[in-house]
């Protein structure tokens, strides 16, 4: 057994039964392993064989979290993992499942891969301030994307986009979505925006329906800050949602900074992973017959 992974934490989505039940039989299977198991207060109830953590201590002494559900359940995983430098390891109780690889009936290749037989790959975050005359007053951070939202409304928005402080242009759209290459292939794509491959150190700058036909996608270096300020007229009509889960408000007079994250996210994949295969099996390239 590698050392490395000898303290195993595993989470997932509380209210969905098919999640639980496979939390359950993944953490008999490693304990009977020997490996020292930590599962999420959340989900499972107390049993002598492992031990219950808060969901938020998760990551203070596990050497991998197991992340078990869809791509969206991952996300919430990164931002436990991400500032202790803990690798996770995405277990498909999801639909598309871009980001979770491994199949909850092949115990054999969990083995494998927590046996040191895996493929590591390391995914750049962002992190999302909201900013008045220089004080910070929240912030979050996006594995996929930072989106600028209308809602309650079905006028447009206006808002003005910067990169390093200088001006790309005003927009009047739908909303504005900064996404990573990781997001590239989530909201972004839904949206008419290109598909980065994760190695590439880049972000997306997306408008969302624009009034402009010509306001185009625009991608940009990762080193760059992106700030946004909303017009004060719309301000009651918009959101900042980071990877749709969590919510910054925009109060009068602060701009949205966003820029990527000093720490990434690792995730393990198995050795047989291949990024272009799983573009053709997720989006189903290649599904026309030639005659």
């Amino acid at each position: 057994m590698t050392e490395q992974f000898a303290t195993i934490a595993i989470t997932g989505k509380p209210s969905d039964t098919a999640v639980v039940e496979t939390i359950q039989r993944i953490a008999h299977h490693l304990g009977q392993k020997g490996r020292r198991i930590l599962v999420d207060a959340d989900i499972v109830d107390d049993d002598p064989a492992w031990q219950r953590v808060p969901h938020h201590a998760l990551a203070d002494s596990a050497d991998v979290i197991i992340s078990v559900g869809g791509d969206g359940t991952l996300l919430h995983t990164a931002r436990l993992a991400v500032d202790h430098d803990v690798p996770i390891l995405g277990i498909n109780r999801g639909r598309l499942g871009f980001l979770v690889d491994v199949s909850p009936s092949r115990l054999e290749e969990l083995d494998r891969i927590l046996g040191g037989d895996y493929i590591e790959d390391v995914r750049d975050l962002l992190h999302a301030e909201i900013r008045r005359d220089g004080k910070v007053l929240s912030s979050a951070i996006a594995l996929n994307d930072v989106v600028l939202y209308k809602w309650n409304t079905a006028r447009m928005i206006d808002f003005t986009v910067y990169v390093n402080q200088e001006l790309i242009t005003d927009y009047r759209a739908d909303g504005f979505i900064v996404a990573t290459p990781t997001g590239s292939t989530a909201y972004a794509m839904a949206s008419g925006g290109p598909i980065m491959h994760p190695s590439v150190g880049a972000m997306v700058l997306l408008p969302i329906s624009p009034h402009t036909l010509s306001n185009r996608p625009l991608v940009i270096g990762s080193e760059n800050e992106i700030e946004i300020e909303v017009s004060s007229d719309a301000l009651d009509r918009v959101g900042i949602s980071c990877d749709g889960q969590a919510d910054l408000g925009l109060p009068p007079d602060a701009r949205l900074t966003i820029r990527r994250h000093k720490r990434k996210v690792r995730i393990m994949h198995p050795p047989r992973y291949r990024y272009f295969d799983i573009l053709r099996a997720k989006l189903r390239w290649g599904d026309i017959k030639l005659r």
